[in-house]
């Protein structure tokens, strides 16, 4: 604002020079105006300036009071924690003293406490997996009450702590009978009649169960154990009063040796792990079988009928071999015993590959099932070796499955032999007799004809 009146006022004293330079008619009443004009606004910008430093004023009154109360408080704040300091170093020594006092004043309490809360923190493990808290549930929370604190335990605590340790050891003897709730394994939930074995088992009235520490529930197995371990269970709870019958325990309470079994293999996983060479040998077997079957059946047909045949020789039938060799003695009755005999030996020769047809196949069967064996043991073992050039020996279980594959092998191979062998001897037995039917019937077909020739 000054320097616009400074440059106002100069160029109005430029323009009055100029004026008076040029000697023009000046309007004095204009010039009067602008002298008032000037002083007006002199008169403003010094009002406002005024203003402006009464209002500086006070406020650098203003801020100093602030910082004479900050510095006040800051000293006040100061002082307090000078106190607070010398209170909190005089309470940690008083605490000391207290604590010794304390110490001094339990004496042996001090362990008594202590025994107590090592006794609650071992019955707590014991209580909450075992199997009595399926019938007696939160009986461990009294113990963690008692583990949790800090002070010494009361009368009634360290007597909880007595009665859930004595209940274990008194329950440990019992079977008992109670309802519970079992997760079924669709996820459900439904009430059964349960029989505890002591602190051993749990079990409904054909299978066991398992509790669950981290849900308190039990439930079944996943997968049943083996046959005579699985039906112990309804054999005893079906036993009459007083009757003697085996049931098996796990002494582990169920949770190794039971768990374990149930992991074991069936007859059908182990047949699995036999692999392509396993299948093959099974292929191989019904093949077998399936040929024992129509030798047996056939051969079983033609016995008959030879048999009825030999009640009838005077009427040879073309629907069984005897007929047949029949029929060629009645066409050759004129014959000499030489050719006649010589006819009969080549019907007998026709008939031999019909009753002898598959039975040479069984027992390549029987002789190459053993062997395939062989080979899915050598692919097995060569298997292993290659898993323990890759992975080490450190881990057995990464080479069982190539195990499994060399053993069952061998053992699918013997299995498939032994029966084969023993089919094949009934074949074979069979397609003798027949034979010998035959061939004792032509040999006395051609004795009676020579007898006839010498007469």
């Amino acid at each position: 604002m000054r320097m616009k009146m400074k440059s106002f006022v100069v160029a109005a004293a430029v323009t009055l020079s100029a004026t008076m330079a040029f000697g023009a008619a000046a309007d004095t009443a204009k010039l009067d105006q602008l002298l008032e004009q000037i002083k007006k606004e002199r008169a403003i910008e010094g009002r406002a300036n005024q203003e402006r430093e009464r209002a500086f004023l006070a406020e650098r009154a203003d801020k100093q009071a602030l910082l004479n109360t900050a510095k006040k408080q800051f000293a006040d704040e100061e002082a307090r924690g000078k106190r607070l300091q010398k209170q909190y170093a005089d309470n940690d020594i008083l605490i000391a003293q207290k604590q010794t006092e304390l110490e001094s004043a339990l004496g042996t309490m001090g362990e008594v406490f202590g025994v107590v809360r090592q006794s609650a923190n071992q019955a707590i493990g014991t209580i909450s997996s075992s199997v009595v808290s399926s019938q007696y549930p939160d009986r461990d929370v009294p113990l963690r009450k008692i583990a949790e604190a800090t002070e010494l335990p009361t009368l009634q605590e360290m007597e909880d702590l007595w009665l859930a340790m004595l209940t274990e050891m008194t329950e440990s003897g019992k079977v008992a009978k109670f309802d519970a709730e079992v997760v079924k394994l669709d996820g459900g939930v439904e009430t059964k009649r349960v029989t505890r074995f002591g602190t051993f088992h749990v079990t409904t009235a054909d299978e066991y169960l398992l509790r669950n520490d981290t849900t308190d529930q039990l439930q079944p197995l996943g997968r049943a154990p083996q046959a005579k371990i699985h039906n112990s269970v309804a054999a005893f709870n079906n036993a009459a009063p007083g009757e003697l019958v085996g049931f098996y325990l796990d002494p582990t309470k169920g949770n190794s040796l039971l768990r374990l079994n149930q992991q074991r293999s069936t007859l059908m996983e182990y047949y699995h792990q036999g692999g392509t060479v396993g299948y093959l040998i099974t292929l191989l077997l019904f093949i077998g079988f399936l040929i024992a079957l129509e030798r047996f059946i056939v051969l079983t047909v033609v016995g008959g009928k030879i048999r009825a045949q030999l009640k009838n020789l005077a009427n040879p039938s073309k629907d069984n071999p005897l007929g047949r060799i029949l029929t060629v003695y009645h066409q050759n009755m004129s014959a000499d015993v030489e050719n006649l005999e010589l006819k009969l030996d080549e019907a007998i020769l026709r008939e031999t590959p019909k009753v002898d047809r598959g039975i040479g196949m069984i027992k390549l069967f029987a002789a190459v099932a053993p062997l395939m064996g062989l080979l899915g043991t050598v692919i097995g073992m060569i298997l292993t070796f290659q898993t323990i050039t890759l992975y080490g020996t450190g881990d057995p279980k990464l080479m069982a499955g190539d195990i499994s594959l060399a053993l069952v092998t061998t053992a699918l191979g013997l299995i498939a032999a032994l029966p084969l062998i023993f089919v094949h001897s009934i074949v074979a037995s069979k397609a003798k007799t027949v034979l010998h039917v035959l061939d004792e019937q032509s040999a006395g077909i051609v004795a009676a004809h020579a007898e006839k020739e010498k007469a």
